[in-house]
Protein backbone atom coordinates (compact mmCIF):
# COMPACT_ATOMS: atom_id res chain seq x y z
CA UNK A 1 0.00 0.00 0.00
CA UNK A 2 1.14 3.44 -0.79
CA UNK A 3 0.79 5.69 1.68
CA UNK A 4 0.92 9.57 0.98
CA UNK A 5 1.51 12.15 3.62
CA UNK A 6 -1.59 13.09 5.26
CA UNK A 7 -3.14 9.82 4.07
CA UNK A 8 -4.43 7.42 6.45
CA UNK A 9 -4.23 4.07 6.96
CA UNK A 10 -6.59 2.00 5.00
CA UNK A 11 -7.33 4.63 2.38
CA UNK A 12 -4.93 5.06 -0.61
CA UNK A 13 -4.71 7.87 -3.12
CA UNK A 14 -3.08 7.38 -6.85
CA UNK A 15 -0.88 9.66 -7.76
CA UNK A 16 -0.63 10.50 -11.80
CA UNK A 17 3.04 10.01 -13.06
CA UNK A 18 4.41 11.34 -16.36
CA UNK A 19 6.93 10.02 -17.90
CA UNK A 20 8.55 8.69 -20.99
CA UNK A 21 8.10 4.79 -22.61
CA UNK A 22 11.29 3.17 -22.54
CA UNK A 23 11.15 1.46 -25.80
CA UNK A 24 9.99 4.15 -27.93
CA UNK A 25 11.59 7.13 -26.05
CA UNK A 26 8.66 9.23 -27.49
CA UNK A 27 5.20 8.51 -26.72
CA UNK A 28 4.58 9.50 -23.13
CA UNK A 29 1.89 7.86 -20.71
CA UNK A 30 0.17 8.28 -17.40
CA UNK A 31 0.43 5.40 -14.65
CA UNK A 32 -0.70 5.35 -10.98
CA UNK A 33 0.43 4.07 -7.80
CA UNK A 34 -2.98 2.12 -5.99
CA UNK A 35 -3.08 -0.44 -3.62
CA UNK A 36 -1.63 -3.68 -4.30
CA UNK A 37 -4.20 -5.61 -4.98
CA UNK A 38 -5.71 -3.80 -8.12
CA UNK A 39 -3.51 -3.14 -11.35
CA UNK A 40 -3.58 -0.70 -13.36
CA UNK A 41 -2.20 -0.57 -16.77
CA UNK A 42 -0.93 2.36 -18.31
CA UNK A 43 -2.90 4.15 -20.64
CA UNK A 44 -1.21 4.81 -24.10
CA UNK A 45 -1.34 7.32 -26.36
CA UNK A 46 -2.89 4.88 -28.71
CA UNK A 47 -5.00 3.17 -26.47
CA UNK A 48 -6.93 1.61 -29.74
CA UNK A 49 -3.84 -0.23 -30.97
CA UNK A 50 -2.04 -3.05 -30.06
CA UNK A 51 -0.11 -3.09 -26.98
CA UNK A 52 3.53 -2.37 -27.04
CA UNK A 53 4.29 -6.32 -25.69
CA UNK A 54 2.46 -7.78 -28.78
CA UNK A 55 4.02 -8.87 -31.84
CA UNK A 56 2.44 -6.92 -35.35
CA UNK A 57 2.67 -4.94 -38.08
CA UNK A 58 3.30 -1.71 -36.60
CA UNK A 59 5.77 -2.90 -33.98
CA UNK A 60 7.90 -4.73 -37.23
CA UNK A 61 7.84 -1.51 -38.88
CA UNK A 62 9.16 0.04 -35.54
CA UNK A 63 11.68 -2.02 -35.33
CA UNK A 64 13.19 -1.78 -38.60
CA UNK A 65 12.92 2.16 -38.27
CA UNK A 66 15.17 1.61 -35.39
CA UNK A 67 19.04 3.07 -35.91
CA UNK A 68 21.64 1.56 -35.02
CA UNK A 69 23.00 2.36 -32.35
CA UNK A 70 27.44 2.15 -32.35
CA UNK A 71 29.96 4.87 -31.22
CA UNK A 72 29.61 6.55 -34.91
CA UNK A 73 26.02 7.59 -35.06
CA UNK A 74 26.16 8.28 -31.16
CA UNK A 75 29.41 10.69 -32.04
CA UNK A 76 31.27 8.57 -29.41
CA UNK A 77 34.50 8.05 -31.69
CA UNK A 78 38.00 8.63 -30.20
CA UNK A 79 39.56 11.88 -30.72
CA UNK A 80 42.32 13.87 -29.83
CA UNK A 81 41.26 17.07 -28.08
CA UNK A 82 44.30 18.69 -27.26
CA UNK A 83 44.28 21.87 -24.46
CA UNK A 84 44.87 25.07 -26.45
CA UNK A 85 48.16 25.75 -24.29
CA UNK A 86 50.61 28.47 -25.34
CA UNK A 87 52.79 25.97 -26.35
CA UNK A 88 50.17 23.42 -28.52
CA UNK A 89 49.11 27.19 -29.87
CA UNK A 90 52.26 28.16 -30.80
CA UNK A 91 53.57 24.39 -32.15
CA UNK A 92 50.13 24.60 -34.18
CA UNK A 93 50.87 28.62 -35.85
CA UNK A 94 54.35 28.48 -36.95
CA UNK A 95 53.94 25.58 -39.30
CA UNK A 96 51.35 26.99 -40.81
CA UNK A 97 53.53 30.10 -41.04
CA UNK A 98 56.65 28.55 -42.51
CA UNK A 99 53.91 26.56 -45.22
CA UNK A 100 52.48 30.22 -46.33
CA UNK A 101 56.09 31.64 -46.77
CA UNK A 102 57.39 28.76 -48.48
CA UNK A 103 54.41 28.81 -50.80
CA UNK A 104 54.40 32.40 -51.26
CA UNK A 105 58.22 32.24 -52.50
CA UNK A 106 56.94 29.45 -55.06
CA UNK A 107 54.22 31.53 -56.43
CA UNK A 108 56.79 34.60 -56.83
CA UNK A 109 59.71 32.63 -58.25
CA UNK A 110 57.05 31.11 -60.80
CA UNK A 111 55.27 34.59 -61.75
CA UNK A 112 59.51 35.80 -62.37
CA UNK A 113 59.62 33.01 -64.57
CA UNK A 114 57.11 34.49 -67.18
CA UNK A 115 58.20 36.80 -69.75
CA UNK A 116 56.22 39.60 -70.55
CA UNK A 117 56.17 42.79 -72.78
CA UNK A 118 53.56 45.56 -72.49
CA UNK A 119 53.70 48.80 -74.46
CA UNK A 120 51.08 51.70 -74.43
CA UNK A 121 50.60 53.59 -77.50
CA UNK A 122 47.78 55.78 -76.84
CA UNK A 123 49.48 58.58 -77.09
CA UNK A 124 52.77 57.29 -79.42
CA UNK A 125 50.07 56.51 -82.24
CA UNK A 126 48.57 60.17 -82.71
CA UNK A 127 50.02 62.59 -84.43
CA UNK A 128 52.38 65.10 -82.69
CA UNK A 129 50.11 68.48 -84.48
CA UNK A 130 46.91 66.42 -83.47
CA UNK A 131 47.93 65.14 -79.46
CA UNK A 132 46.21 68.71 -78.40
CA UNK A 133 42.66 67.29 -79.81
CA UNK A 134 43.28 63.55 -80.15
CA UNK A 135 39.16 62.96 -79.80
CA UNK A 136 39.18 65.24 -83.40
CA UNK A 137 41.82 62.99 -84.48
CA UNK A 138 40.11 59.93 -83.68
CA UNK A 139 36.74 60.68 -85.19
CA UNK A 140 38.09 61.98 -88.42
CA UNK A 141 38.15 58.84 -90.60
CA UNK A 142 40.74 60.59 -93.08
CA UNK A 143 42.87 60.19 -90.72
CA UNK A 144 45.93 57.48 -90.92
CA UNK A 145 45.70 55.41 -88.00
CA UNK A 146 48.68 53.26 -88.31
CA UNK A 147 51.49 53.46 -86.46
CA UNK A 148 54.49 51.46 -85.65
CA UNK A 149 55.88 50.32 -82.10
CA UNK A 150 59.10 48.02 -81.14
CA UNK A 151 59.17 45.93 -78.32
CA UNK A 152 62.80 44.20 -77.36
CA UNK A 153 62.76 40.62 -76.34
CA UNK A 154 64.38 40.75 -72.59
CA UNK A 155 64.61 36.59 -72.24
CA UNK A 156 63.73 33.71 -74.61
CA UNK A 157 59.82 33.49 -74.81
CA UNK A 158 58.96 29.61 -75.42
CA UNK A 159 55.59 29.59 -77.65
CA UNK A 160 52.56 30.25 -77.59
CA UNK A 161 53.09 33.49 -77.32
CA UNK A 162 49.98 35.41 -75.90
CA UNK A 163 48.53 38.87 -77.23
CA UNK A 164 46.61 40.75 -75.08
CA UNK A 165 45.00 44.38 -75.24
CA UNK A 166 45.01 46.03 -72.10
CA UNK A 167 42.40 49.30 -71.58
CA UNK A 168 42.33 51.20 -68.49
CA UNK A 169 40.15 53.24 -67.29
CA UNK A 170 37.65 51.62 -68.73
CA UNK A 171 34.32 50.82 -66.17
CA UNK A 172 32.74 47.58 -67.79
CA UNK A 173 31.83 46.55 -64.49
CA UNK A 174 29.13 49.33 -64.71
CA UNK A 175 25.41 47.89 -63.83
CA UNK A 176 24.08 49.56 -66.75
CA UNK A 177 26.52 48.69 -69.01
CA UNK A 178 27.00 45.21 -68.29
CA UNK A 179 23.07 44.68 -68.19
CA UNK A 180 22.79 45.92 -72.06
CA UNK A 181 22.51 42.99 -73.40
CA UNK A 182 20.08 40.45 -74.77
CA UNK A 183 21.28 36.84 -73.44
CA UNK A 184 18.34 35.32 -75.34
CA UNK A 185 18.87 36.74 -78.76
CA UNK A 186 22.59 35.68 -78.60
CA UNK A 187 21.61 32.06 -78.79
CA UNK A 188 18.33 32.18 -80.47
CA UNK A 189 17.19 33.48 -83.82
CA UNK A 190 13.36 33.48 -83.26
CA UNK A 191 14.83 36.16 -79.94
CA UNK A 192 15.52 39.12 -82.15
CA UNK A 193 13.40 41.70 -80.25
CA UNK A 194 13.68 39.75 -76.98
CA UNK A 195 14.48 42.19 -74.37
CA UNK A 196 15.20 44.87 -76.11
CA UNK A 197 14.49 47.27 -73.04
CA UNK A 198 17.67 46.15 -71.60
CA UNK A 199 19.43 47.01 -74.82
CA UNK A 200 18.55 50.78 -75.40
CA UNK A 201 19.65 52.96 -76.08
CA UNK A 202 21.16 50.41 -79.10
CA UNK A 203 18.16 47.89 -79.38
CA UNK A 204 16.69 48.99 -82.87
CA UNK A 205 18.31 50.63 -86.15
CA UNK A 206 16.35 51.33 -89.50
CA UNK A 207 13.12 49.88 -87.92
CA UNK A 208 14.77 46.44 -87.10
CA UNK A 209 16.08 45.32 -84.21
CA UNK A 210 20.18 44.99 -83.64
CA UNK A 211 22.01 42.02 -83.17
CA UNK A 212 23.57 41.99 -81.10
CA UNK A 213 22.33 44.54 -79.19
CA UNK A 214 23.05 46.98 -76.66
CA UNK A 215 26.09 48.91 -75.22
CA UNK A 216 28.85 45.92 -74.58
CA UNK A 217 28.43 44.67 -78.49
CA UNK A 218 28.17 48.46 -79.08
CA UNK A 219 31.71 49.36 -77.41
CA UNK A 220 33.56 46.44 -79.41
CA UNK A 221 37.39 46.83 -79.15
CA UNK A 222 38.66 47.11 -82.98
CA UNK A 223 42.46 48.25 -82.57
CA UNK A 224 44.34 45.70 -84.53
CA UNK A 225 48.07 44.53 -84.25
CA UNK A 226 50.30 42.72 -86.47
CA UNK A 227 53.72 41.45 -86.11
CA UNK A 228 56.67 40.92 -87.86
CA UNK A 229 60.62 40.09 -87.02
CA UNK A 230 62.66 41.65 -89.34
CA UNK A 231 61.49 40.63 -92.90
CA UNK A 232 59.56 37.43 -90.86
CA UNK A 233 56.18 37.96 -90.45
CA UNK A 234 54.44 36.62 -87.40
CA UNK A 235 51.15 35.29 -88.02
CA UNK A 236 48.96 35.65 -85.25
CA UNK A 237 46.19 32.53 -84.40
CA UNK A 238 42.99 33.93 -83.33
CA UNK A 239 41.17 30.49 -82.80
CA UNK A 240 39.98 29.09 -79.49
CA UNK A 241 40.49 32.32 -77.29
CA UNK A 242 37.36 32.68 -76.53
CA UNK A 243 35.65 30.04 -73.66
CA UNK A 244 33.95 26.65 -75.14
CA UNK A 245 31.00 27.32 -73.05
CA UNK A 246 30.80 30.59 -74.87
CA UNK A 247 31.26 28.91 -78.75
CA UNK A 248 28.79 26.25 -77.84
CA UNK A 249 26.04 27.38 -75.63
CA UNK A 250 26.05 30.92 -75.14
CA UNK A 251 26.05 32.39 -79.25
CA UNK A 252 23.99 30.89 -81.57
CA UNK A 253 25.44 28.70 -84.64
CA UNK A 254 22.02 30.70 -86.42
CA UNK A 255 22.47 33.89 -85.34
CA UNK A 256 24.26 36.56 -87.87
CA UNK A 257 24.42 40.35 -87.09
CA UNK A 258 22.00 42.61 -88.01
CA UNK A 259 21.92 46.30 -88.07
CA UNK A 260 25.07 46.15 -86.34
CA UNK A 261 26.79 49.81 -86.23
CA UNK A 262 24.66 51.34 -88.52
CA UNK A 263 23.50 53.79 -86.64
CA UNK A 264 25.08 57.28 -87.09
CA UNK A 265 27.03 56.88 -83.98
CA UNK A 266 29.73 54.04 -83.84
CA UNK A 267 30.81 53.08 -80.71
CA UNK A 268 33.38 50.52 -81.98
CA UNK A 269 34.48 47.95 -84.37
CA UNK A 270 32.16 46.18 -87.02
CA UNK A 271 30.82 42.43 -87.23
CA UNK A 272 30.71 40.43 -90.74
CA UNK A 273 26.81 39.25 -90.95
CA UNK A 274 27.81 36.51 -92.74
CA UNK A 275 29.88 35.28 -89.86
CA UNK A 276 27.52 33.48 -87.13
CA UNK A 277 27.71 34.85 -83.82
CA UNK A 278 29.22 31.35 -82.76
CA UNK A 279 32.38 31.90 -84.96
CA UNK A 280 33.10 35.85 -83.53
CA UNK A 281 34.89 35.15 -80.95
CA UNK A 282 36.65 38.64 -80.55
CA UNK A 283 33.20 39.53 -79.42
CA UNK A 284 32.63 36.75 -77.42
CA UNK A 285 36.11 37.76 -75.62
CA UNK A 286 34.62 41.57 -75.32
CA UNK A 287 31.48 40.66 -73.72
CA UNK A 288 33.21 38.92 -70.96
CA UNK A 289 32.90 42.14 -68.94
CA UNK A 290 35.90 42.61 -66.28
CA UNK A 291 35.58 43.78 -62.91
CA UNK A 292 38.04 45.91 -62.28
CA UNK A 293 38.55 49.47 -64.80
CA UNK A 294 42.43 48.07 -65.48
CA UNK A 295 41.93 44.89 -67.06
CA UNK A 296 43.18 42.36 -69.99
CA UNK A 297 41.55 40.44 -72.85
CA UNK A 298 42.96 38.07 -75.12
CA UNK A 299 43.89 38.98 -78.91
CA UNK A 300 45.63 35.94 -80.34
CA UNK A 301 48.42 33.87 -79.89
CA UNK A 302 51.89 33.78 -81.78
CA UNK A 303 53.32 29.90 -82.22
CA UNK A 304 56.80 31.02 -83.01
CA UNK A 305 59.47 30.96 -80.25
CA UNK A 306 61.46 34.27 -79.80
CA UNK A 307 64.67 35.05 -78.79
CA UNK A 308 66.25 37.17 -76.13
CA UNK A 309 67.22 39.86 -78.11
CA UNK A 310 64.72 39.93 -80.88
CA UNK A 311 63.16 42.97 -82.11
CA UNK A 312 59.17 42.68 -82.53
CA UNK A 313 58.30 45.20 -84.73
CA UNK A 314 54.18 45.67 -83.91
CA UNK A 315 51.75 47.34 -86.52
CA UNK A 316 48.87 49.17 -84.33
CA UNK A 317 45.81 50.58 -86.38
CA UNK A 318 44.66 53.04 -83.83
CA UNK A 319 40.54 53.22 -84.06
CA UNK A 320 39.05 52.75 -80.75
CA UNK A 321 38.40 55.87 -79.27
CA UNK A 322 39.61 55.78 -75.37
CA UNK A 323 40.23 59.73 -75.36
CA UNK A 324 37.24 61.24 -75.01
CA UNK A 325 37.04 59.61 -71.51
CA UNK A 326 40.70 59.66 -70.91
CA UNK A 327 41.69 56.14 -71.18
CA UNK A 328 45.05 54.30 -72.01
CA UNK A 329 45.65 51.73 -73.82
CA UNK A 330 48.65 48.71 -74.41
CA UNK A 331 49.80 45.90 -76.72
CA UNK A 332 50.92 43.17 -74.43
CA UNK A 333 53.01 39.68 -75.20
CA UNK A 334 53.43 37.52 -72.42
CA UNK A 335 53.79 33.11 -72.05
CA UNK A 336 52.51 31.93 -69.27
CA UNK A 337 53.18 29.53 -66.25
CA UNK A 338 51.75 27.26 -64.08
CA UNK A 339 49.90 29.83 -62.29
CA UNK A 340 48.97 31.59 -65.50
CA UNK A 341 49.91 35.30 -66.35
CA UNK A 342 52.83 37.54 -64.68
CA UNK A 343 51.40 38.10 -60.93
CA UNK A 344 52.85 38.33 -58.09
CA UNK A 345 49.49 39.43 -55.97
CA UNK A 346 49.12 35.56 -55.08
CA UNK A 347 52.53 34.95 -53.87
CA UNK A 348 52.52 38.18 -51.70
CA UNK A 349 49.66 37.19 -49.85
CA UNK A 350 51.07 34.11 -49.09
CA UNK A 351 53.85 36.06 -47.84
CA UNK A 352 51.53 38.45 -45.79
CA UNK A 353 49.61 35.69 -44.26
CA UNK A 354 52.82 33.37 -43.30
CA UNK A 355 54.31 36.43 -41.88
CA UNK A 356 51.75 37.08 -39.88
CA UNK A 357 51.29 33.37 -38.53
CA UNK A 358 55.33 33.84 -37.29
CA UNK A 359 55.21 36.95 -35.93
CA UNK A 360 51.80 35.84 -33.60
CA UNK A 361 53.44 32.42 -32.66
CA UNK A 362 56.69 34.57 -31.86
CA UNK A 363 54.65 36.89 -29.79
CA UNK A 364 53.25 34.38 -27.79
CA UNK A 365 56.67 32.26 -27.49
CA UNK A 366 57.60 35.80 -25.41
CA UNK A 367 54.70 35.52 -23.47
CA UNK A 368 55.27 32.13 -22.36
CA UNK A 369 58.71 32.48 -21.65
CA UNK A 370 58.48 36.14 -19.64
CA UNK A 371 55.14 35.79 -18.18
CA UNK A 372 54.35 31.83 -17.34
CA UNK A 373 50.91 31.10 -16.88
CA UNK A 374 50.19 28.42 -14.13
CA UNK A 375 47.62 26.26 -15.74
CA UNK A 376 48.21 22.67 -14.11
CA UNK A 377 45.73 23.57 -11.14
CA UNK A 378 42.88 23.72 -13.42
CA UNK A 379 43.09 20.77 -15.89
CA UNK A 380 43.02 18.00 -13.16
CA UNK A 381 45.10 15.67 -12.20
CA UNK A 382 45.27 13.77 -15.21
CA UNK A 383 47.56 16.60 -16.80
CA UNK A 384 49.85 17.38 -13.34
Amino acid sequence: MAMLPGGRAGHTRSLPLLFPRRSEGQDWFIGTFSSPGTTMPPVNSNAAGPSPTQDGPADTTKKRNKPQYNQFTRQELPACKPVLTLPVTIAMIAPVGIIFILIGLGCIATSNKVVELANRYETACVPENMRNNPVAYIQNPSEDKSCTRVLKVPRDMKKPIYIYYQLDRFYQNHRRYARSRSIRQLSDPKMASADSRLCKPEATADGGPIVPCGLVAWSLFNDTYSFARGNETLEVDKRGISWRSDRNRLFGKHVYPRNFQSGGLIGGGTLDPRTPLSEQEDLMVWMRTAAMPKFRKLYGRIEVDLRAGDLIQVTVMNNYNTYSFGGRKAVVLSTAGVLGGKSTFLGRAYLAGGAACLGLALVLALLWLLVPIKEEPYLGPARR
